[in-house]
């Protein structure tokens, strides 16, 4: 297998800028493919969904192929496939949907790691009707959050456990088919906000045991949007609120409004990018991109074992993502320095890694970081050798300058 840098960086104009980019876990950047697919979904007839006008085949067919190539992406069906205007939204909506089929005393858990988009809804819908909350921690000094964890906080009451693939901010991995297996067997459903893992490896919906895994296609080469990928049959047994007019079909009863069918498009052609980052991939789109996205975490991989290795030679540097399973993102602070000037001086040497704690508040107070957070550093699909040295450069510069 084998990730194709050079290929893949040719087709990012913004790289054009000449910056280092290791702000991927906050949105990637976009390649000329998902850029001219959006385009030519404006150029060409638009309207509505259906099946007599040119435009309404337009928006139908732009509707479908996104549906199956975030189905071929998540390992989900089409018919579970559930677009909104991002993570966050789609979250609120399933919360309070959810919510009507909890009762007083039932219970929802919800961690420590994730991001506040998969804690608050949550909690917000839990207190509207009376269902109690209950927390499960991770562990600061490893950042590993497990089985254990989520089995201290289940009971006969739990009726959802909520929880990330990955976390965005110290990317640590939870073994979350074993976290479905044990709120399974409680008859409690799994929420999975998958929308940091995503970008970095392969996803099956089914190995994972989610009922619903969130993602944003803007983490992973596409355009600003969310999507909720249920299992089979579940959506037809929840009803959201919806406009009187409006469809009652699955999966659109889900979506409020008119779907902007350019970034559909934009979707699609991104997922069609992903399949493609291994030149040697064949076979349907779901068998290249199994194929490509292991080429992906490689090369990854690789790259942040290298920062690893170079921030282990500075000693004023404490990297907080510490898993035996993450993504490629890691976590720093530094001994007597402002994370925030850090950014600053790098952002002045055209490398983009940015600080604070990006809404997993939770975790930064965990980690005894407060609301401020550290210094972040993301890779994506774009990284090389020459960002990462670029990276090592601009901090050992910093550690010189007067404080």
């Amino acid at each position: 297998m084998s990730h194709d840098i050079a290929g893949v960086r040719a087709q990012f104009p913004a790289l054009k800028a000449g910056w280092a980019l290791f702000d991927g876990p906050g949105g990637s950047q976009t390649p000329q493919p998902v850029i001219d697919a959006i385009a030519e979904a404006l150029a060409a007839p638009l309207a509505n969904r259906g099946r007599e006008t040119a435009g309404e085949h337009n928006a139908e067919a732009c509707v479908v192929a996104a549906r199956q190539a975030m189905a071929d992406l998540l390992g989900a069906e089409p018919s579970g496939i559930v677009f909104g205007r991002s993570a966050t939204q789609l979250t609120y909506d399933f919360s309070r949907t959810l919510a009507r089929t909890w009762a007083p005393g039932d219970e929802v858990v919800v961690t420590r790691l994730d991001h506040d988009a998969n804690i608050r809804p949550w909690v917000q819908a839990a207190q509207a009707v009376g269902a109690v909350v209950r927390w499960a921690d991770f562990d600061p000094a490893t950042g590993e959050l497990t089985v254990e964890d989520i089995r201290a906080q289940l009971s006969d009451r739990t009726r959802l456990v909520a929880v990330t693939a990955a976390s965005n901010l110290i990317g640590t991995r939870p073994d979350v088919p074993a976290i479905a297996d044990l709120a399974h067997s409680r008859g409690a459903l799994l929420y999975v906000d998958g929308v940091h893992h995503t970008a970095h490896g392969p996803v099956d919906l089914a190995r994972l045991g989610a009922d619903f895994f969130v993602c944003s296609p803007y983490k992973f080469l596409g355009p600003h949007l969310g999507v909720v990928a249920s299992r089979p049959g579940l959506l037809d047994t929840l009803h959201p609120d919806k406009l009187l007019p409006s469809t009652d079909a699955v999966p659109e009863r889900f979506e409020l409004g008119t779907l902007p069918y350019e970034l559909l498009a934009g979707t699609r052609a991104a997922v069609d990018f992903l399949a493609r980052l291994d030149p040697d991939a064949r076979g349907t789109r779901r068998e290249r991109l199994l194929v490509s996205l292991a080429s992906l975490e490689r090369h990854e991989d690789g790259l942040r074992r290298r920062i690893e290795a170079g921030l282990a030679a500075f000693p004023e540097i404490t990297v907080h993502s510490r898993a035996a399973r993450r993504t490629p993102t890691l976590l720093l602070t530094i001994d007597g320095r402002s994370t925030a000037d850090a950014y600053h001086h790098l952002a002045e040497r055209a490398i983009a890694a940015p600080a604070g704690s990006f809404y997993a508040v939770e975790a930064s107070r965990h980690l005894g970081l407060g609301d401020t957070g550290g210094l972040r550093v993301g890779l994506a699909p774009y990284s090389c050798e020459e960002d990462v040295e670029r990276l090592l450069e601009g901090l050992a510069d910093f550690l010189r300058a007067p404080r």
